[in-house]
């Protein structure tokens, strides 16, 4: 697989220009099949879709004009939501069917601003045509007529595609390498072991993304997301949410940061079949678990902590020793199918959980650094 770096990135093969010139042609004859008794204008969007757009031309069959406007919405390799017109539609369009052919669709920021210039354009149809688009990125309801690609939220360059202005002369699309330098983490440990703690200092030192499944729950059921809402009519029935919820918030995080270096998962899984779930979404996603650190403490000791956290946090549950003792006894029976697990794919890594918070995030730090190493 040959590998090239743009900048500080890395970017691996992802569709060739063969494939590419296959999928220009079949979007050309898909639009033709529609337009073939019409002269229409196609409208290419620049600066990404200039290849494209020459070889869509190329391969449609009948009378045709092209035009076009430029616009960005990318700083780097992230949408930056925000779209600048640099310049505008100059051919006349009234009574013409116009098709728009756009490089690539994620948010749709710039889809709805080109829906918005045409809109008093009495044109007699509309119609897009994207080469690619992300679904899992798509924010807006507008239409979509023609896509040559679906693909997943990554970041891409290439055949017009570019990475700050580097890359659009490549003749095959290329896509973000993030195995090279990924490392996700699963961070194992009873009430009191510190996790969050550790999980603030590892996600800053290695630029990772923590999700805790607990910060993911407040957030959905307060914005009253859908899955928010889901998970709380469960919970109004005092019956527990079903895992396929929880590991839909989860993908959910992962997919808002297509180009995360790494991920902290904090609170999942915590059974065996959202631990298979993980792996099968980290799958899909060209990804996986590196590590699960299992931060481990002496059950006195962390009654011990919880008990004085209680004094300050207000938290009943950290203020009664029975009721921490239960917790225990539950982390227990949940977490020992997930220890052999892991184990089994030599991916578990116990760390002595006692001593200053200085002193555990260091042997953290040792044991990342070997998987990160290997």
């Amino acid at each position: 697989m040959e590998l090239i770096k743009i900048h500080d990135k890395t970017f691996e093969p992802y569709v060739s220009a063969e494939q590419l010139n296959q999928i220009a042609e079949r979007m050309a004859s898909e639009v033709y099949q529609d337009l073939q008794e019409s002269c229409p204008v196609f409208i290419a969007v620049l600066n990404g879709s200039f290849m494209f757009a020459a070889d869509f031309v190329r391969h449609y069959k009948g009378e045709c004009e092209i035009s076009f406007v430029k616009m960005a919405s990318y700083e780097g390799t992230q949408s930056t939501g925000k779209i600048h017109q640099l310049i505008g539609l100059s051919t006349p369009v009234e009574g013409r069917d116009v098709v728009i052919l756009e490089d690539i669709i994620d948010t749709g920021n710039t889809l709805e601003e080109i829906y918005r210039l045409f809109e008093n354009q009495k044109v007699k149809s509309f119609r897009i045509a994207t080469l690619f688009f992300k679904p899992d990125a798509y924010k807006k309801d507008l239409k979509i007529d023609y896509v040559g690609k679906p693909i997943p939220n990554r970041f891409i360059v290439g055949y017009g595609l570019d990475f700050d202005e580097i890359g659009r002369n490549l003749p095959q699309v290329y896509q973000l390498n993030t195995s090279l330098t990924m490392t996700n983490l699963v961070l194992f440990g009873k009430p009191g072991a510190g996790k969050g703690t550790q999980a603030a200092f590892l996600k800053d030192k290695y630029n990772l993304v923590h999700i805790s499944t607990g910060d993911i729950f407040r957030y959905n059921i307060k914005n009253q997301t859908k899955l928010g809402k889901l998970a709380q009519s469960y919970m109004d029935k005092g019956d527990l949410v079903p895992d396929e919820v929880t590991i839909q918030m989860l993908q959910e995080e992962v997919e808002k940061n297509p180009n995360a270096e790494g991920f902290i998962f904090d609170g999942f899984p915590r059974t065996f079949a959202q631990a298979e779930a993980l792996d099968a979404f980290l799958t899909s996603k060209g990804m996986r678990i590196h590590g699960t650190l299992a931060l481990e403490a002496d059950d006195e000791v962390l009654i011990k902590r919880l008990l004085e956290r209680g004094k300050v946090s207000g938290r009943t549950d950290d203020q009664d020793e029975e009721k921490i003792r239960n917790r225990f006894t539950e982390y227990n029976e949940k977490t020992a199918p997930l220890i052999a697990f892991y184990q089994a794919q030599g991916k578990y890594h116990p760390i002595n959980g006692i001593g200053t918070i200085e002193e555990i995030t260091t042997r953290l730090s040792d044991t990342i650094d070997k998987l990160k190493a290997e």
